[in-house]
């Protein structure tokens, strides 16, 4: 699994993981954490719309093990 950073205001963190592939796309879980609070949700993005994400520097990929949200 790919995780990528998305790229918002500084007071908040927010990141993707692809979940998985398909031809149009990537299924992916997105995790917004904010004063302390941690939302996740899973989506689709299309895959042009993921590659210009990736491209412009919206979503940076990390790596996996940098960071874990369950220990806290």
């Amino acid at each position: 699994m790919k995780r990528y950073y998305i790229k918002s205001r500084p007071d908040k963190s927010e990141y993707m993981d692809i979940l998985s592939e398909t031809d149009e796309g990537y299924n992916i879980r997105l995790t917004k954490i904010s004063d302390g609070d941690e939302k996740t949700r899973e989506d689709f993005i299309n895959r042009h719309l993921f590659d210009i994400c990736v491209k412009t520097g919206y979503l940076s990929e990390l790596a996996f093990a940098a960071f874990n949200f369950s220990a806290a």
